[in-house]
């Protein structure tokens, strides 16, 4: 098992959603790069549950808007 650090990197408005520069979750996953892995689900799921944002609807699941970090 692997844990990662998703970070945004910049303020976006996108479908009425905001967000704001360094907003951070962790996901644990087997290995993988959670955002390009499983469409980014582990990482949607997190954003979901700490801040209570659709990351789907955001369209922040891609590497130009996150940065993606393995910490262990």
């Amino acid at each position: 098992m692997a844990l990662w650090r998703v970070t945004t990197k910049r303020k976006k408005l996108c479908n009425g959603i905001m967000i704001e520069p360094n907003m951070t979750v962790e996901v644990v996953t087997t290995g993988t790069n959670p955002v390009t892995s499983n469409r980014g689900q582990a990482v949607a799921d997190a954003f979901m549950r700490i801040y209570g944002i659709d990351a789907v609807k955001a369209n922040i699941l891609n590497l130009s808007d996150l940065d993606v970090v393995k910490v262990k």
